[in-house]
């Protein structure tokens, strides 16, 4: 009975922190894999959830984005006016989503947490966009997709070298060609809303 009331403790602590307010879900992901990264350490590593610790910031780095563009692609096909724009936003939905899934999988297997909605500076850029109007949607939604592109591509550039797991190193081959081809699509995009 001790055992588990400071099991519910220690994740009490892990899911709404010291200040009893509630963290956001990429927060609260982070938060639990690297509070059952450190159990396992204390076990000698003979824990039942050992971690890859690289593999798991990369999954929820990952995830975010991917959650990031879900969520914006649905924006920019309510929000948008322009039958490109809307195009764009349908193809991130969906590409995401399969990339969400497909690392869902992966984290499932692992037994890493992900989040399950934007956090951070993503779900900042989330409510910004949401907040546009509609003749300003389109040119900010084209220039966060280019810039949210770049920055994915690093992190999945660097996230290569890093992580661990070969079921990682499959996902980031797969993934990060149609990180590209996003890029460049959006890059097009941008020249015809400057």
């Amino acid at each position: 009975m001790l055992r588990i009331s400071i099991t519910f403790i220690a994740l009490s602590i892990v899911f709404f922190g010291c200040n009893g307010s509630p963290k956001d879900s990429k927060a609260k992901a982070d938060s639990t894999n690297n509070f059952y990264d450190s159990l396992n350490n204390k076990k000698g590593g003979r824990g039942t959830r050992a971690l890859s610790g690289p593999d798991a910031d990369f999954a929820v780095e990952a995830a975010n984005g991917s959650l990031l563009e879900v969520e914006l692609g649905k924006l920019a096909q309510r929000k948008s006016g322009n039958a490109e724009i809307k195009a764009f936003g349908a193809m991130m939905e969906k590409d995401h989503m399969q990339a969400g899934n497909e690392l869902e999988a992966i984290a499932k297997q692992k037994r890493m947490a992900l989040p399950s909605s934007p956090g951070g500076e993503e779900h900042k850029t989330m409510e910004e966009l949401n907040a546009k109007s509609v003749s300003e949607f389109d040119k900010s939604y084209v220039n966060a997709m280019v810039k949210d592109h770049e920055s994915d591509m690093k992190k999945f550039t660097n996230g290569r070298k890093l992580v661990h797991y070969p079921e990682m190193t499959k996902f980031i081959d797969k993934t990060l060609p149609i990180l590209k081809m996003h890029y460049e699509a959006a890059l097009r995009l941008q020249q015809k809303f400057r």
